[in-house]
């Protein structure tokens, strides 16, 4: 049973999740050779201020 986790910065549409999510479903089942039924997509979406590289907020680099 596979177990798809995508963590990314808030922003994107229903539409786009529901497309990725397609994409990777058919992807991982193809290539894994696992039921679509199978394959599960978490996403985490992420508040520019919850997270960080570089040592600065990724709300700060954006205002720069």
């Amino acid at each position: 049973m596979p177990f798809v986790h995508i963590e990314w910065l808030e922003g994107r549409t229903l539409e786009q999740k529901r497309e990725l999510a397609k994409r990777i479903t058919d992807a991982v089942s193809e290539v894994a050779g696992s039921p679509q039924q199978n394959v599960h997509v978490f996403f985490t979406d992420m508040k520019r201020e919850d997270y960080g590289f570089g040592g600065e907020l990724t709300l700060d680099r954006q205002q720069k």
